[in-house]
Order: structure tokens, then sequence, then C-alpha cells
């Protein structure tokens, strides 16, 4: 984080010896934290002196560290007035600009000082900040550089320059910056910081983790390092360390954000009852905190409550987030009637949530809509296909004159807006269909091998970007024992980094791998139209499969997705799921024993 240089004083005025005594003192006060002292050196001297440049300035200086920015900005100008030619006071006016957030006066000021004395380190150094805060980083990289130029010990500078650095993704150079820093101070708990939020950009997380343990062993009350830590350990697994992290960060500060990641943390540990409270805690302080309201929809969704559920799920946007999916001069749905309108419904998040949710589009159809969709482009063949869609198209819609539409919907609010229960769940499969030459080409191929076994495709990981993916995904390894079924031809639908997982599997997993060949998801779709069964993890894979109607067993972690609720064995979702659950986080042992049992005895 990018600081303001020290109070500067470069002034060299020689007033009266009563008079330099009483300045001599003041300024001796004020720079050893006697503020007290130093506002009535100052007084006195002003009473013998009202005129006076230096007392004047450094008068405001005191009134600004007091955080009293009006009467610091009018003394300072007084003394400007008096001596417009001294660069430090037009510096620390900058400094009091930008407390009064006026960010061009406080430019123009650090300006105004440069030209006075252009190798003002400390004037280069605020001009950066400044200019940052605008984000006009190549610019304000020059300043730092300037300023160590003049004055290469600055640690403040450094780290400046190397937070300047990082936001242009230069992390290396920024990770420079922040070891330069540590060498004039080794005790600087935030360089350590800030190399470890360099660490962890460029992925290096082990190292990001020591350096954030450094900052807080050098500062035990530095809530940005228990919260990023707390982040960094969790998305690596380690969900009771997260807790701890976040537990300190809200004693120090309850923020909703840090109540959040502390309710999150308790979730993903399945301790649902711990866990609501601290959103509800959030949404006390921030009634319209958006991150509490998406993470309680969650919690909410998992335990069934439906009703309440999807009402937080509908308050869950961050502005930005909303903003980039809204559709500018179409108002969004609520609820209205539908009968004669014409709706576009906007697809989000992963491809999962879409293949889930795109069965909405033939109730809409149902309720009287004409129904468009606006979706990633990787799933258009599939939807245009979906009964009651008119028209897919990828892209932000571009209306040169009127917009063809009444309303635009998210596609993950439609359940709020019709009330969806949990009986009431649209589940008629399938809603998504496979291209007839593709799953005849397919068929053709599959039945020239000679294939008299069950069918089965296989999917054992999801992204390593996803934020439980440590949990929700399995090793290869650990399901070999299925690779030693008779009666089971295993189809690998695995993509991605884990398929290379493949070169050390059993023989079985590998025999049948036409992953090379799935381009799309038409392609997959296709594929596991021929298949018997899918066994996969919560991937998207399982459903595309779940809305092609096809069997699906679901491998999942103990601590599970909202969406298949806490202990059920089948979904509403899908009529032909089949979910095998963990009872004890991370261990997958009893769940490939009943998947290897149900799989030997042929059950369907």
């Amino acid at each position: 984080m990018e600081q303001p240089s020290h109070v500067d004083d470069t002034g060299t005025d020689t007033p009266p010896s009563h008079l330099a005594a009483l300045i001599d003192a003041a300024l001796a006060s004020h720079r050893t934290g006697q503020p007290r002292a130093a506002e009535s050196l100052y007084r006195q001297a002003l009473a013998l002196d009202p005129a006076n440049p230096r007392v004047l300035h450094y008068f405001g200086v005191l009134h600004y560290q007091r955080g009293d920015h009006e009467t610091a900005a009018r003394l300072m100008n007084e003394a400007l007035r008096l001596d417009g030619d001294d660069a430090a006071c037009w510096s620390n006016r900058g400094l009091v600009a930008a407390a009064l957030g006026h960010a061009g006066e406080a430019l123009a000021c650090y300006e105004e000082a440069l030209q006075r004395q252009p190798d003002f380190a400390d004037a280069h150094n605020n001009c950066g900040v400044a200019l940052q805060a605008q984000g006009a980083f190549g610019e304000a990289i020059e300043h730092y550089r300037q300023a160590l130029a003049s004055n290469p010990a600055m640690v403040d500078v450094h780290l400046n320059l190397g937070t300047a650095l990082a936001r242009l993704d230069r992390f290396d150079e920024a990770l420079a910056c922040y070891g330069n820093a540590l060498s004039l101070d080794p005790q600087s708990a935030q360089a350590h910081f800030n190399a470890g939020n360099a660490h962890n950009a460029r992925g290096h997380h082990q190292a990001a983790v020591v350096s954030f343990e450094r900052a807080l062993a050098l500062r035990v009350d530095y809530v940005e390092a228990h919260i990023n830590l707390g982040s960094l350990v969790g998305k690596r697994g380690d969900y009771a360390g997260a807790e701890s992290h976040y537990r300190r960060a809200v004693a120090l500060k309850p923020t909703p954000a840090h109540l959040v990641c502390l309710g999150g943390s308790l979730g993903a540990q399945g301790r649902l009852d711990e866990e609501e409270v601290f959103y509800r805690r959030a949404l006390a302080l921030d009634p319209n905190y958006a991150d509490a309201h998406q993470n309680l929809a969650w919690l909410l969704l998992k335990r069934g409550d439906y009703r309440q559920g999807w009402a937080a799920f509908a308050r869950r946007w961050r502005q930005s987030d909303y903003e980039a999916l809204a559709i500018p001069g179409v108002a969004e749905w609520r609820g209205e009637p539908l009968a004669g309108r014409r709706l576009l419904v906007v697809g989000e998040q992963g491809f999962g949530d879409h293949f889930q949710f795109l069965r909405f589009a033939r109730v809409l159809e149902r309720l009287g809509a004409t129904v468009d969709l606006c979706v990633c482009e990787p799933l258009l063949p599939l939807v245009e296909r979906i009964p009651g869609v008119r028209r897919a198209f990828s892209g932000r819609p571009d209306f040169h004159y009127d917009s063809p539409y009444d309303f635009w919907v998210p596609m993950m609010s439609v359940p709020s807006c019709i009330g969806t229960e949990l009986s009431t769940v649209p589940a008629q499969v399938p809603y998504l269909f496979a291209t007839p030459k593709k799953i005849a080409a397919w068929r053709k191929r599959m039945g020239a091998a000679g294939q008299t076994q069950r069918k089965v495709g296989l999917v054992w990981a999801g992204s390593p970007t996803f934020g439980n993916d440590r949990y929700r995904s399995i090793a290869l390894t650990e399901l070999h024992r299925l690779g030693a079924l008779d009666n089971t031809a295993w189809y690998a639908l695995q993509k991605g980094p884990a398929h290379a997982q493949l070169a050390d599997a059993p023989a079985a997993f590998g025999a049948h791998d036409f992953t090379a060949e799935l381009a799309s998801f038409e392609d997959t779709a296709a594929l596991i139209m021929n298949l018997d069964l899918v066994v996969a993890v919560d991937t998207g894979v399982a459903h595309l499969a779940g809305a092609l109607g096809k069997p699906v067993w679901l491998l999942l972690p103990a601590n599970a997705d909202w969406r298949w609720l806490e202990t059920r064995c089948d979904s509403p979702w899908y009529p032909g799921m089949t979910l095998f659950r963990q009872t004890t986080l991370g261990d997958w042992t009893p769940v490939v024993e009943q998947v290897y049992e149900a799989l030997r005895n042929g059950r369907r």
C-alpha cells in the first residue's frame, strides 16, 4: 500500500534570536512527539511574528497530523502567500489537499514543489502516490524512481514502487523493490506483507505463506496479513487454519468482509450453524453486503430452505458484477406477468451452473414469454436446441434502436422470480440434446470396438482454480480399484491438467480415451449419449450428463456444494442422478468402495 512521505522540512529562515529559539524549540518538540508543547511554542512564536511563514507552515503540519485538515490548509495557504518558494510547504500542502479528497489540487501542489526543487525526493514520492491513485502507474513509477535517485534510503518509496509495479503484473520487479525495502528495514512488516501478495500472484504459494507469517511475527495485529494468509491457506484446503486467522482478524476488526470470510471457513468445514451467525452479523452491519447475501443464500439452499434461500440469492450482486451482466435500457424481470412478453435470459457463472439452470427456459416459455438466451460461446450449439428457446447468442447485445426485449433476467435469478421450492424444481429431462449425426458417429466407432461391457464415462477432477477443488476432485490413483472391474469399460471424459494422470493409471482407464477428440461440449454430449453411465466428481460434465437424461453417479466431498443439499443420495434437479457422499472430509476410500460394489453388482 502506498504511503505519503514524512513531513518535509527544508526551511532556512533565520529570525531574531528569541523568535529563533522559540521556533527551534517548537520544531524539536514536534519532531520528538510532544504535540502539546509544540503547539504552545508555535502559538508563542506567532504572537511575536504572526506573518512568519515557517511557523505557519509547521503549525499547519501539526493540525494535519491531528486530522484538522481545514485549519492545516488555511495555515499553509497563508504560509505560501508569504513565501511561495518553499518547496516543503507546497509538498505538505499537497498532503493536506489529498486528505481533504482534492486529488487534482494535491497533484498540482506536488508539481509546484518540484518546480522549485526538482530533486525533492518526498515531493516525487507524494506525486507518485497521487498519480497511482488515478491509475497512472507508469508516471507514478517514474516519480518513485526519481525519488530513489535523490534518496535511495527511503523505505516507503521502495514499497510504493513495488506496489505500482505489482499493479502492472511486474511481480519480479516488485519483489526486488520489497527486497530493497527489507535490506534497509528488516523489521518492515509491510514489506513482508507486500512480498507475500506478489508471491501469491505469481503462484508461489509457499513463499507467500512464509512472507505473511513473517509480517505477522513482526506485527501480530496486522489484520490484512491475517486475512490474506487465511485466504491462502483456505484455498490450499486448510480450512481450520483459515478459520484461525479469520477469527483473529474479526477480533481486531469485525468488518462485514472479515465476518463473511470467517463464516465461509466454517461452512467449508461443515459447521453450518456456526457459519450462519457470521453472515447475519455481517448483514446487521451492512444490510446490502452482497457477499454475505450470497453465502447466506448458499447455506439456506443447502438446507433445503428454498423460499428464503432464493430471496437471499437474488441480492448476491456486487455492483461491478451486476453492471457487467445487466442489459442497458431493458428492465430486469422480477416476476411480472410474462404472457406476450419478450425475455432475454443471461447466463452467469460456470458451465455447470449454465447446464443446471437452462432448464428454466422451458418454464418461462410456458409462462407465455418469448425466450432468448445470451450464453458463453462454447454452449451455443447445445442451447439452441433447448425446448422453449427462440434464439441463442453470445456476447453483449448491441441495440442500435429500440430493444427487442421487454425484460432481461440473470439465469440463476429465475427460481427466485417464480418461487421455486424443492417440490417444484422443473426436473423433466432431457432438456439438452446432442446432435443425432454426432451420436451416430460415436455409436459406430464404439460399436466397432466390440464392447459388450457396461460403458461408463469417468471424470475425476475439475478446474484447479475452483476454491474447493482440493476436496471436490479426486486423484485418479484413489480410483484404481475401479479399474479392476471386468464388467465395466471406462471412457475417459477428463479434460484439463488432471488428464495427465492417465499415464500412471490402470490400463482399463485409458483403453477408451477420446478426450483429444472432444473439441466442444457438443462432442462430449454426443459421446455421453452412447454411454450407459457417467461417474464424475462435481463438474460441468456431471451437469451436462444429467441434463441429457443420462444416469450419473456423483462423488461428493463432505463439504459438498449447496445444490446437492445436506444428506440426500438423490437430487431434485436430476432424476437419474445418484449421490455418493464422503462422511469425512478428504477421505474417498469409503466412497470408492461403495461405487465399486454398486458397479460389481450391476446396480443402475
